[in-house]
């Protein structure tokens, strides 16, 4: 099994919000994954898959332990209600990929590139998603416990009533973000290099933003109040 040490984010003059705890994930020696097709409730342990076409496979409910997938290609795959844990993912790419309702705990996503990928109803709990691009993420009803978002761009995701706990956004770009119905507690937003909120402003109580933000927020705030500003 993958050992990993865990630590608290957040320096001095960071306040008083509760930094994510961060995995860090050394996998052991890894066999190459030689199967050709994904199979639904499969069991993947301490597997290595190198550029692997996925698309289209179904590993509905398969489990990925101690796995590194490199360079895969994964449109429309589907691994709903799959549970990837120990696992790092270096640049996936895929328009489609359906992990709905999945669970992925210490797990590094690295320089991915995605479109559409479906996460509602899923849970997340130690994970880092660093570099690349995600764009429409659907992380409705979604909850995220120790999440970073590090260096990467994410358009319209969509976080509608997911729960957000210890998450932390540093040095990447959050375009069109969808809060409605979220609760969230401990989201440390000020690191964002460009954050718009398109719906949900409202559900910021839980968040901290730095004072250039608030500044950047103000019309959309101004319009949730129904304060009229001119001059």
């Amino acid at each position: 099994m993958a050992r990993r040490a865990t630590g608290q984010s957040g320096g001095p003059g960071r306040g008083a919000v509760k930094g994510a705890r961060r995995p860090e994930l050394r996998l052991p020696p890894l066999e190459p994954f030689r199967d050709g097709e994904l199979e639904p409730d499969g069991d993947y342990d301490s597997l290595e898959f190198r550029e692997e076409d996925l698309t289209g496979h179904d590993g509905g409910g398969a489990r990925f332990m101690d796995c590194a997938l490199k360079g895969c290609v994964l449109d429309e795959t589907r691994l709903h209600h799959a549970r990837i844990l120990d696992s790092v993912l270096t640049g996936p790419r895929g328009v489609g990929t359906d992990l709905a309702e999945a669970t992925l705990r210490d797990v590094e996503l690295l320089d991915a590139r995605l479109g559409g990928v479906q996460l509602h109803g899923s849970v997340l709990e130690r994970v880092v998603i660093r570099g690349g691009k995600i764009d429409y993420l659907n992380m409705r009803k979604a909850r995220l416990r120790d999440v970073v978002f590090e260096s990467c761009v994410l358009v319209e995701p969509d976080f509608g009533g997911a729960r957000l706990e210890r998450v932390e956004f540093v040095d990447c770009v959050v375009k069109g973000v969808d809060l409605t119905e979220a609760t969230l507690a401990d989201v440390d937003l000020r690191g964002a290099s460009e954050l718009e909120i398109a719906r949900g402003v409202d559900r910021l109580a839980g968040a901290v933003i730095s004072s250039g933000q608030l500044l950047d927020l103000a019309p959309v705030l101004a319009a949730q109040l129904g304060v009229r500003v001119e001059g």
